[in-house]
């Protein structure tokens, strides 16, 4: 039904349409969300002054929280998907916000071009789905395909030498989490930010995790309003929060 919902609702208003209005809907909502408690979790572990990043940006939802909840902050995003910019170009105007830059790119472990896909289920386009083809990702393959830049964070000189400290970094790349922070080693140890990661159970979640722990980093997950050491025997989520130990 949910589907069948979707799709109605793209073919009325376009599909560029229902996603600015589903991320201004989304916005509104977040924080009634209890899917998005460790989201806000994260939020207030980000100091004043500081920058961002938001990897896997979307259509803007977490990137409106992220500028307007925290005093003086940067936000740099990331998103490569044209439709997902469109609608993500569309919130920052409607928000007036002038602390936010949008990098067009996707981001991994090496430079040069990735094939990326938007998947599409029962005729229906999933944008929050959509992610690189890559072979440790078999789900969600089918869709419209698409090829863009990859770039690694760790050769972005715009980014390593940022004139505020990037005191925090929120990711969900549908299961190319690894690479990217495989990508972005320097800048965590140089930066030690607080990392708030989406990881599926999965081969590269594991990888991100020995990735944080050669860092230096504990792995914490938010039960009952409070970071505690993740426990896979206690603790069944997908939403991580990676806090340096030093």
């Amino acid at each position: 039904m949910k589907n069948t919902v979707k799709y109605i609702l793209h073919k009325l208003l376009g599909f560029k349409n229902y996603l600015f209005i589903f991320s201004l809907y989304k916005i509104l909502t977040l924080r009634k969300d209890k899917n998005e408690k460790d989201f806000f979790a994260f939020l207030k572990l980000i100091p004043p002054n500081t920058t961002v990043l938001d990897i896997g940006a979307n259509i803007g939802i977490m990137t409106v929280h992220l500028a307007r909840s925290i005093k003086g902050v940067s936000v740099y995003s990331f998103e490569p998907m044209p439709n997902n910019i469109s609608a993500f170009k569309r919130i920052i105007r409607f928000f007036k916000l002038q602390n936010v830059k949008l990098f067009e790119i996707a981001l991994g472990n090496k430079e040069g071009e990735v094939e990326m896909v938007m998947p599409v289920i029962s005729k229906v386009k999933m944008q929050g789905l959509s992610h690189v083809i890559h072979e440790s990702i078999p789900e969600n393959n089918e869709g419209e395909r698409i090829r863009v830049p990859l770039k690694m964070l760790d050769n972005m000189g715009e980014i390593i030498n940022s004139s505020k400290r990037i005191s925090a970094i929120k990711i969900d790349v549908e299961n190319f989490e690894f690479f990217v922070l495989d990508g972005a080693k320097h800048l965590i140890e140089k930066n030690k930010p607080v990392v708030y990661a989406e990881l599926w159970e999965n081969e590269n979640r594991e990888k991100c995790f020995e990735l944080f722990k050669g860092l230096n980093y504990k792995t914490v997950v938010v039960v009952d309003k409070k970071a505690v050491g993740f426990d896979p025997s206690k603790h069944k989520t997908q939403n991580f929060i990676f806090l340096t130990n030093s």
